[in-house]
């Protein structure tokens, strides 16, 4: 059968700009990749109709469970999610068949009047739905007001602009893809603001049997997949013995014996006041051990205890010594 005489690979996505801009951009190149048509099918998720706080809706897979279900009941062949949505634990029956060519990590500033975090006054409201960039923007003591923001990217700029907040917080990822990377006024260190598992990489879901996952497979980035691993290995473990926001980043980098994976984490207390900051390297092959092993210590160093609401005595508190692991 000639490529023109199969039926179009039915794509799915949620219905937002930004999800329909990076699934259009995974489309492209799957159809260049079979030489067969792709179309792009609307799913909505409960992540999209509902206007609860995400945190109260369970964070991960919100915007995750409607695709995966309409993948297994086959109303569509592909599914593109932002990869950070993805819950750790496997689906079954479902492969992530591909992490594609993974776009900058890091978060931004949207702010008014041009302004970085450290120029804004203090008092300054600053908005995001994150608990992971709440903590860490406490962390920054730099006398903000955090308050919590829903809504998609263009909601949460047009805030901004109105003045209902003085800034926002997002992913460059994000901005990068619909061509709005521009109004953003500052890209934030990963030593302020280290970003959530898999923030700038997408995933691309199929059904496990299907043999369109061997296909799919050939978008996918060996750097980007071991980078994403570890930080997912690491979320993993930390979420079985710690309910604290969590900020993980990966590298694969050229060293002295070839590729090393790098990656840096931390757990901290909502309010920002205590956090374990570590980091490890390792083989980028052993992805998920490297990760697992630097989650482990974490926990070690006291992890575990940073939602706990009862102040730690001295000896307990949490070891922050990011400058001893990364010496």
């Amino acid at each position: 059968m000639s490529s023109a005489d199969r039926p179009a690979v039915r794509l799915g996505t949620r219905a937002s700009t930004l999800a329909t801009t990076q699934s259009q951009w995974v489309a492209d190149r799957l159809a260049a990749a079979l030489d067969r048509e792709v179309e792009l099918v609307e799913v909505t998720t409960t992540g999209d109709t509902s206007a609860q706080p995400l945190a109260e809706l369970g964070g991960t897979g919100v915007f995750v469970s409607a695709l995966r279900e309409a993948l297994l009941d086959g109303r569509i062949d592909v599914a593109v999610h932002s990869l950070k949505d993805l819950p750790t634990q496997p689906a079954e029956g479902i492969a992530l068949a591909a992490v594609p060519e993974r776009e900058d990590p890091r978060d931004v500033v949207v702010a008014r009047d041009g302004l970085t975090l450290g120029e804004l006054p203090a008092g300054s409201t600053v908005g995001t739905g994150s608990p992971r960039r709440a903590a860490q923007l406490h962390a920054l003591g730099l006398g903000l007001e955090i308050a919590d923001i829903r809504g998609n990217v263009d909601t949460r700029i047009r805030k901004v602009r109105e003045g209902d907040y003085d800034a926002v917080v997002l992913a460059r990822a994000g901005l990068s893809r619909i061509g709005r990377l521009d109004e953003a006024t500052e890209v934030l260190d990963p030593l302020q603001m280290l970003p959530a598992p898999g923030q700038g990489a997408l995933a691309v879901e199929t059904r496990e049997v299907d043999e369109l996952t061997h296909d799919v497979a050939r978008l996918d980035d060996a750097r980007a997949r071991s980078a994403v691993t570890a930080e997912r290995a690491v979320l993993a473990t930390l979420e079985g013995g710690c309910a604290a926001p969590i900020g993980v980043l990966a590298e694969v980098v050229e060293g002295e014996q070839g590729e090393e994976l790098w990656v840096r984490a931390a757990a901290l207390s909502p309010d920002g006041t205590l956090a374990v900051r570590m980091s490890a390297t390792g083989d980028p092959a052993d992805a998920a051990g490297v990760g697992n092993r630097l989650a482990e210590q974490m926990l070690d160093e006291g992890a575990g205890q940073l939602t706990e609401t009862q102040p730690m005595t001295p000896h307990e508190q949490p070891v922050t010594d990011c400058e001893r692991q990364e010496a």
